[in-house]
C-alpha cells in the first residue's frame, strides 16, 4: 500500500486473487489478512512513533527498507491490538518472516524491536524470552561499518 498507493481492498484482492491462487499455494485466511492490513493501515499513525521509539538511537522507521517497515508495522499491530495471540508467538512469527527474506542482521533487528515493543505494549505479560539466532546481536546496530545505510539483504 505504501508503494502502490492503493487501499487495503486492492492489496488483499491482489494477494488472494493473483499470487496465491496463481501459484497453487494455500490461500491465506482472508479474514486474518484483512484484520492485519486494515489494522496496520488504520493504526499506522499510532504504530510508527512506537516503532521509532523502539529502534536503536540514530535509526528511524523511515530509514528502514520497505519490507522491514511492513514486518515491523504488522508485528507492532498484533502486539498492540490482538491480545489473544501470545507475545512470544507474535515475535516468533515475524522473526520467521524476516528470516524468509533476509540472511543478514535484519531478523535480529525485527526480534529486538518487537521485543522492546512487547515490553511497552504488553507490560503485564513480562519479558518474552525470544532469543536472537546465532550471528544476530539483536540490537539493530549494523556492526559492519555500514552506518547510514538502509538495512538491506546485503548489509
Amino acid at each position: 500500500m505504501e508503494v502502490a498507493g492503493g487501499g487495503a481492498e486492492r492489496l488483499i484482492a491482489d494477494l488472494a486473487g493473483k499470487r496465491w491462487r496463481a501459484n497453487d499455494e494455500a490461500a491465506p485466511d482472508e479474514a486474518w489478512l484483512r484484520l492485519l492490513v486494515d489494522g496496520v493501515d488504520a493504526q499506522r499513525a499510532r504504530l510508527d512513533p512506537e516503532i521509532d521509539a523502539a529502534l536503536t538511537q540514530g535509526w528511524s522507521l523511515e530509514r528502514l527498507e520497505l519490507l522491514l517497515r511492513a514486518i515491523l508495522r504488522a508485528g507492532a499491530f498484533e502486539l498492540a491490538e490482538v491480545s489473544e495471540v501470545p507475545t512470544k508467538v507474535v515475535i516468533n512469527e515475524y522473526l520467521d518472516i524476516a528470516h524468509a527474506f533476509y540472511a543478514g542482521k535484519e531478523p535480529g533487528l525485527v526480534n529486538a524491536v518487537l521485543d522492546r515493543l512487547a515490553c511497552r505494549l504488553r507490560p503485564d505479560r513480562g519479558a518474552t524470552g525470544v532469543e536472537a539466532a546465532e550471528g544476530e546481536d539483536g540490537d539493530g546496530e549494523d556492526d559492519g561499518g555500514n552506518k547510514g545505510r538502509r538495512w538491506t539483504s546485503s548489509s
